[in-house]
């Protein structure tokens, strides 16, 4: 899928925007030091432009072999709906077919909750009781 005048990079951005366009897109804030130590470790990352102007993001994380995790998926409010994401994820999903091993376990976390989106992508929801979702969230502020 092609939107008129959007190009996709394989390159990971840099912290400040990358801050910013999870913020502006709604996704919670990461401070600057797990932001720098995050970016650094991704497996693969995509950034979504408008001319010179990056507007939507999205990395692979993981270990390289078992266990891949797709995070970051945001666009810039003034470009959603429009496709970008769509891109972003095709694009994500792609290298994994592409470069993950036979066996591993691809996972995503949605901050929005817009399943019907990922299972395009042959995402399926881990639903109770074969399978239970669960996080933990690091915040030093609040305890």
């Amino acid at each position: 899928m092609n939107v008129a005048g959007i190009v996709l990079k394989h390159e990971v951005p840099p912290v400040d925007e990358y801050i910013s366009i999870r913020l502006a897109a709604g996704l919670s804030r990461k401070s600057e030091k797990a932001a720098t130590i995050g970016l650094s470790n991704s497996i693969a990352a995509v950034c979504a432009f408008d001319g010179d102007k990056r507007i939507g993001i999205g990395r692979v994380v993981g270990d390289g072999g078992c266990f891949f995790e797709i995070v970051d998926i945001a666009v810039l409010p003034e470009y959603q709906k429009r496709g970008i994401g769509r891109m972003i994820m095709e694009a994500l999903v792609e290298y994994l077919h592409t470069h993950a091993p036979d066996t591993a376990y691809v996972s995503l976390m949605a901050d929005h909750g817009t399943p019907k989106f990922y299972e395009r992508f042959g995402f399926q929801p881990a639903l109770p009781p074969t399978k239970c979702g669960m996080f933990l969230r690091i915040n030093r502020a609040e305890q």
